[in-house]
């Protein structure tokens, strides 16, 4: 029963989250030896969040909730992962499997939406927030995803928060948006490997179209008139008209520049440096988002986590607004065979290290 009351405490905050929040970006990138990584933000803009990482074994049991409790859909683990979650242990929001299956939830407010709940089908009813760990533990491979998403009934559990969508990346790089909308699964491949919110991902796409002119480097001189030529003022002028603002829209063209312009680097690791570097561009600062009275105290930034994940090297790599300094979990040091089913928190302390540089 405790578990049940936390669940509905963190769903009222997560009404509030889905309207303080919507500013999720995801990013993907190839290192010259054919790795692949993903990668993304997290935002709230209204409280710090209770973040913390799990690690599930092979065997681990499962059971999603309904808008009824805990009674919906029943399974056990067939691949070992690890993912983050927020607020609530069982909502993963984004993770890699042993078998490097990548999956991740965005918010999708105003333009998804769900068949509505029916109790008759519990036994294999999954709430919206508890599809990622879905995911992670069952399949290897987006088509087996495919196969199995007609044998479940998908529902969210308070429609104040609003639907969302998801990315599922396979190792090889193959990678797909999944959207319900009007209560009918839609899958898009994702070959340009961007995804942030509302509107829906082939929307996004058509978008990109109005900036058909951005170009990186510099725009060339411009004789507009007899003696009259316009030159850059800097370095950089071939990307005047980027947006950027913090809206889902601007995100995606921006997320979408930066990854594509982006140099290519030998190894996965240099890859994922390279993509926190460019996610550096999507940290949202505390206040940009608020009226002056209304600014939360505590919360350094708006984007609360950032992670990446090197599929072939099988790492997930986090930061968080309090610790920029990345993290790794090494999934191949991990025998999801034996290991316990564990949690804990991304920080045990939300405060900055320091590294003092003694001069001598």
């Amino acid at each position: 029963m405790k578990r049940i009351i936390a669940l509905f405490a963190a769903l009222a905050f997560g009404a509030f989250f889905a309207a303080e929040s919507d500013a999720c970006t995801g990013i993907s990138l190839v290192s010259g030896n054919g790795g692949h990584v993903v990668a993304r933000t997290v935002e709230w803009a209204a409280t710090p969040m209770q973040c913390g990482y799990v690690v599930a074994p092979r065997g681990h049991g499962h059971q999603s909730y309904t808008p009824d409790g805990e009674n919906g859909l029943k399974y056990k683990s067939i691949y070992g992962y690890v993912g983050i979650y927020t607020e609530y242990e069982p909502f993963v929001v984004e993770g890699v499997n042993e078998a490097g299956l990548a999956a991740g939830l965005f918010f999708f407010p105003g333009y998804g939406e769900y068949a509505p709940y029916v109790p008759a089908n519990n036994a294999k009813t999954l709430c919206d927030m508890q599809f990622v760990s879905w995911v992670l533990s069952q399949f290897s491979t987006i088509d087996q995803l495919k196969d199995a998403l007609d044998e479940i009934d998908l529902v969210t559990l308070n429609n104040k928060i609003g639907a969302v969508h998801w990315r599922i990346a396979e190792p090889n790089g193959h990678m797909v948006v999944l959207e319900i909308v009007g209560g009918v699964p839609h899958f898009y491949e994702n070959t340009l490997g961007v995804l942030t919110n509302a509107p829906g991902f082939q929307w996004h796409m058509t978008n990109l179209n109005n900036y058909v002119n951005l170009q990186p480097g510099s725009a060339p001189d411009n004789t507009i008139a007899k003696g009259i030529t316009l030159k850059a003022l800097g370095h950089g002028s071939g990307m005047l008209g980027l947006p950027g603002d913090f809206t889902s829209p601007s995100r995606f063209v921006r997320a979408a520049f930066y990854q594509t312009t982006a140099p290519v680097w030998s190894t996965g690791f240099e890859t994922v440096v390279q993509a926190f570097h460019i996610l550096n561009n999507f940290d949202i600062p505390i206040g940009s988002q608020h009226v002056r009275s209304e600014i939360p105290k505590g919360l350094p930034s708006a984007t609360q986590f950032t992670s990446a994940t090197d599929q072939a090297a099988m790492k997930f790599y986090y930061r968080t607004a309090w610790n920029s300094n990345i993290r790794c979990i090494e999934l191949m040091n991990i025998d999801f065979s034996r290991i316990k089913y564990q949690s804990h928190p991304l920080d045990q302390v939300q405060q900055q290290p320091i590294e003092i540089v003694k001069v001598k």
